[in-house]
């Protein structure tokens, strides 16, 4: 008490809490500096700026690859292909000793583009018996045109015929020949694969142009060994009451339009050595106007299959003045569709192939017509016939 009194007043609490006045933000800062300060001096001498966090180093590498622009696939856009199927596959080139009619499907890493005879796309062997055909369509026998891919004959020669036809089998010469062809294939997604299933390999089958999923099934028949004709619809008789559909040829059209409807089939899909007439007596009646067809056909390395429904048809002598391989149906198995008239134009076929050497049947992919061709291709052998597909039968001379 007697220190409280005798000091002034408030002078020693001024005293004791001076401490108390400093602004403490200034306080706060010196701090800082302080301890950045430090940091600093210690990153400077350690020259460690991780604090001494684990990690690891290393170097990367800028190599050159070595691809070229040749080890790239080349695939078709789809607007180059109108109302083409989506499964357009990718271009193969063939090499020397590769299996097959082209050599057995590359891998699209070696793909060519189409035309190419760079050195890429490189001669394909003959076909070799035994061996699986092409299911992609080989850059050198390939071109892209208007509407999309087109055979063509390559620059050594070779056409789309000999590339992708299947080898027949080997028999004495004085055995009988038998080719069938089975028409409509694309059409109906059942009935194809209902065909591709029952058919045997050496059975030709000819795609109709307006089909879907064309190159699927065409990868999937060449797979399973069928050679391969395409359907190309001409003008009857009785058109346009009977229209054999889009892009059908005409005696009435010039010759340039009916050339560029051809060319529109012709990449409907790819891998087939010719053409087969889909209807059309009118225009295979007229010697001038199928000569122009099978004239731009011949220049590309492709054979001509008269189905034989006319008797009118000029396909012989039109062919023959193109110098065109051609083959004539003598056969059609079912005109009838009835299990009596198909079992009597099997017989027919057989006795035809006995007297000339050999013969060509023509059907529908029916199921009737399936059913009967199942089981008559299983018996033929053993009846002395060897069944080939229509390639074998080809002739570019008078018949």
């Amino acid at each position: 008490m007697a220190d409280d009194l005798s000091a002034p007043l408030g002078l020693r609490s001024v005293r004791r809490r001076w401490w108390k006045r400093l602004p403490f933000g200034v306080v706060g800062g010196l701090l800082m500096a302080l301890v950045a300060t430090i940091v600093g001096i210690w990153v400077a001498v350690i020259r460690d700026p991780t604090g001494g966090q684990p990690m690891a180093v290393a170097s990367i590498d800028r190599v050159k690859t070595g691809i070229a622009r040749a080890d790239v696939a080349v695939s078709v856009a789809d607007s180059a292909r109108p109302a083409a199927p989506a499964e357009t596959p990718p271009m193969v080139a063939g090499e020397p000793g590769a299996a097959g009619a082209a050599g057995a499907a590359r891998p699209a890493g070696e793909a060519a583009e189409a035309g190419g005879d760079s050195g890429v796309a490189r001669r394909v062997p003959e076909a070799v018996e035994g061996q699986p055909l092409s299911t992609a369509p080989v850059a050198r026998v390939t071109e892209k045109g208007k509407y999309g891919l087109m055979p063509r004959i390559a620059s050594d020669g070779s056409r789309p015929l000999d590339v992708y036809a299947r080898p027949a089998a080997r028999r004495p010469q004085t055995t009988a020949k038998v080719a069938l062809i089975v028409g409509g294939l694309g059409l109906s997604q059942t009935g194809t694969q209902e065909a591709l299933r029952v058919l045997a390999p050496e059975v030709t089958l000819a795609f109709a142009p307006y089909g879907s999923s064309l190159d699927r099934w065409m990868a999937r028949a060449r797979g399973d060994g069928h050679e391969l004709l395409l359907q190309i619809p001409m003008e009857p008789f009785d058109y346009p009451d009977n229209d054999p559909g889009p892009h059908t040829l005409l005696t009435s059209a010039a010759a340039d339009v009916n050339l560029d409807r051809l060319a529109w089939l012709l990449t409907r899909t790819t891998n087939y050595v010719g053409v087969v007439n889909h209807m059309g007596a009118k225009f295979t009646a007229n010697e001038a106007v199928l000569g122009g067809i099978l004239r731009e056909l011949a220049g590309r390395g492709l054979m001509f299959v008269d189905d034989g429904s006319s008797s009118r048809s000029t396909g012989d002598q039109a062919a023959r003045s193109v110098k065109m391989p051609f083959a004539r149906g003598d056969v059609g198995i079912d005109v009838v569709a009835s299990d009596d008239a198909i079992e009597a134009r099997l017989a027919q076929l057989e006795q035809v192939a006995r007297a000339k050497g050999s013969a060509i049947g023509v059907a529908n992919a029916l199921p009737i017509t399936l059913r009967h061709l199942q089981t008559w291709t299983k018996e033929l052998e053993a009846r002395g016939l060897v069944l080939v597909p229509i390639s074998a039968t080809a002739r570019t001379g008078p018949s």
